[in-house]
Formats: C-alpha cells, structure tokens, sequence
C-alpha cells in the first residue's frame, strides 16, 4: 500500500436535520443521504508527490441510508493539482490505497455504484472550525455553506460538538447549519440541514490519533 497521509480542514453537509443520525447509527432523516464534503489539504502527501495547499471536493448521494448501497459520486480536484497530484487525490478520494473499514474514503467507495467523471476546477474553500463557518464553491457545481446552529428564540449561536472516540471520519467535530446547491451530475438544494466542520489527519490506516 502506498504511504499517503492528509491534514487539513474539511466541511460536510448533509440533508439530514441538525446533528445526523448516521453519527449515532440511526437511520438518515429522510430516509436517504446526500451530501457535499470539501477539505483543504494543510500538509499532505501520496507516496513522493506533494499534496500541501490544494483542495478536494465531491458531492454524493445515495437512495437510501449509506450502508445500504447504491450511491453515486462526482469527485471534485483542484485544477491547480498536477497530473501526478490530481491521480493522488482521485486515488485517495477512491479508497484504493486504504485498508478496509479504515477510512471513510474506503467505506463511502465501496457503497457507490456509480463515479462520475471528475472535475478539475478551481475550488474555494474557508473553514472557521471555532466559529462553525465555512463554505465549498465551485463555479457551477457546489454553493455550500455552514454557519451556525440559532436559538429559535433567542437568535443566538447554538454550539454543539460531537466527540467519537472511535470514528472512522473523525474524532470531534463542531455541528452546524448548512445552505447547499448543486448543479450537474448529482443536483441539490437544501437550507437548515445538518453540517460539521473538524480537522482532517489520516493516512491509508486510519485517523492518525
């Protein structure tokens, strides 16, 4: 297995309700799952190519909950990557250079029947992990955004933060509200649903803990 590890920023956002039931193994709230996933690569490598500073994305969608199969992908590279860099990240985003089970990349490939062609395209990506802010852009694909969570009464930040101390994707992450749509091959559109913004380190074993 080639030796790979990224570190990094990501945002996630889903349709299910604040909070998801898949980080608690229950079943998605509306009975299927799509979602937007976009990390900014601080420090990475596969094998001897550089992967510092650029981003990734992907939109995904399943009919019903993960595990059950059937999903589909469009994964999204910086079109600054090189080709060495972009077949990296393609190859990392697969799962091909994972052990099973051990990260969410390897899991979430194996429960898709069918990736689109990749995009390469200019991604903008900011992600404010304290503050629970942050958004993924590319030009006619992916407008999704996080802020967060607002008291229905009082109007002020709700500030939830989930700890699994065995994730798969990660071990905390502070949950958040999330704007998303998207246009192409998998379109989308929702406002008040489920978003987590946390830091990304791992390699082909696993979170790096």
């Amino acid at each position: 297995m080639i030796d790979w590890m990224i570190r990094g920023p990501e945002i996630a956002t889903c349709n299910c309700a604040y909070g998801c039931p898949c980080q608690f193994n229950a079943l998605p709230t509306h009975g299927n799952c799509t979602a937007t996933v976009g990390m900014r690569i601080d420090k990475g490598h596969f094998g001897d190519v550089r992967l510092d500073g650029l981003h990734w994305a992907g939109v995904f969608a399943w009919p019903g909950a993960i595990h059950e199969g059937h999903g589909q992908a469009q994964p999204i590279v910086d079109e600054r990557a090189s080709p060495k860099q972009r077949e990296a990240l393609l190859t990392i985003m697969s799962g091909q250079e994972s052990q099973p089970g051990a990260t969410y990349f390897q899991v979430f490939s194996s429960m898709i029947d069918k990736v689109h062609e990749p995009l390469f395209k200019a991604i903008a990506f900011a992600a404010d992990i304290d503050a629970a802010t942050g958004h993924i852009k590319v030009d006619g694909v992916v407008d999704a955004k996080a802020e967060p969570i607002r008291n229905p009464v009082t109007g002020q930040p709700h500030r939830p933060k989930l700890s699994l101390r065995n994730g798969f994707e990660f071990l905390a992450a502070e949950f958040a509200s999330s704007t998303t749509k998207t246009q192409g091959a998998i379109p989308l559109d929702w406002s008040g649903r489920h978003a987590h913004l946390t830091m990304i380190h791992m390699t082909g074993e696993g979170i790096v803990r």
